[in-house]
């Protein structure tokens, strides 16, 4: 699978990218929500690993610019400081699933095995 990890902290969107890539997909990375939604613009991927808290727009504004743009696109939240009203907000807009940093490396396989490619 081809997956989009959109995190302000280039450090931890490397260490998600590396280990996506360690599982057999193919992972790029945008530094915010601005420059992801260009991404996705630019060549869909198969699915999102999406930080909550970012400067500019935040993940769960990005997340409702994806839906509107592409509403069947996998995404799954992955935020260390996501709130319960934001998790809400985030499922109401159909988020995939949602990771807790730091989330287990096995948690990413199995989030994307309930993933179906778009």
């Amino acid at each position: 699978m081809r997956i989009l990890v959109i995190d302000d902290q280039p450090t931890v969107a490397e260490v998600v990218a590396e280990v996506l890539e360690s599982q057999g997909h193919e992972a790029f990375v945008a530094g915010s929500g601005e420059e992801g939604l260009l991404l996705i613009e630019q060549g869909p991927p198969d699915a999102v690993f999406l930080d909550v808290v970012m400067p500019g727009i935040d993940g769960i504004e990005t997340l409702r610019r994806i839906r509107q743009r592409r509403p069947d696109l996998p995404v799954i939240l992955l935020s260390g400081t996501v709130t319960e009203k934001q998790i809400e907000v985030a499922r109401e807009l159909g988020v995939t699933d949602v990771l807790h940093k730091p989330a287990p490396f096995n948690h990413f396989a199995e989030a994307l095995a309930r993933v179906r490619p778009t």
